[in-house]
């Protein structure tokens, strides 16, 4: 099936999709915010520009887009047209995110990696539950763990 819309429009439409401070990365920030973390946003000199830093936990949280990082859930879809590309795409971001977490954790870095699918969607986690999942990761200061729509688990 070919795109519906043209070149010009698809391009205007990519353009627009944001890489920072998204829906799910301002819930994010109010619900670390309501459990009294200090955090900073976005630091260019660590891998992977990490979307929050906790510097006194010695933590970071990335906030992945199912789609764009390849997370096998209900909101990941490959698309139909261009489908080798796509798939190259979004196999080159998981790459670059496994390296990246690597790099932090070398560095002595904890990573949560929290799933778009745990904050939208048919099956997303009622917000109580991902705050008390983000509290007991980071107060555990254990090992590297993710957050999806089936709750958390280490990586």
């Amino acid at each position: 099936m070919a795109d519906v819309h043209t070149s010009e429009v698809r391009s205007k439409n990519m353009r627009a999709i944001r890489t920072r401070d998204t829906a799910i990365e301002r819930h994010l920030a109010a619900l670390l915010t309501d459990l009294g973390l200090h955090y900073r946003l976005q630091d260019k000199t660590l891998p992977g520009r990490p979307d929050f830093i906790l510097p006194e936990w010695r933590a970071i949280i990335f906030v992945h887009g199912c789609f764009w990082h390849g997370h096998h859930c209900h909101l990941f879809k490959l698309p139909a047209t261009r489908t080798a590309f796509w798939q190259g795409k979004i196999d080159s971001n998981i790459a670059r995110d496994r390296r990246h977490v690597e790099e932090l954790t070398a560095s002595g870095w904890r990573v949560l990696l929290v799933w778009e699918c745990a904050m939208r969607g048919k099956t997303r986690l009622e917000q109580r539950a991902i705050s008390s999942r983000l509290e007991e990761w980071i107060c555990a200061a254990v090992g590297n763990g993710e957050i999806d729509e089936c709750g958390i688990r280490q990586l």
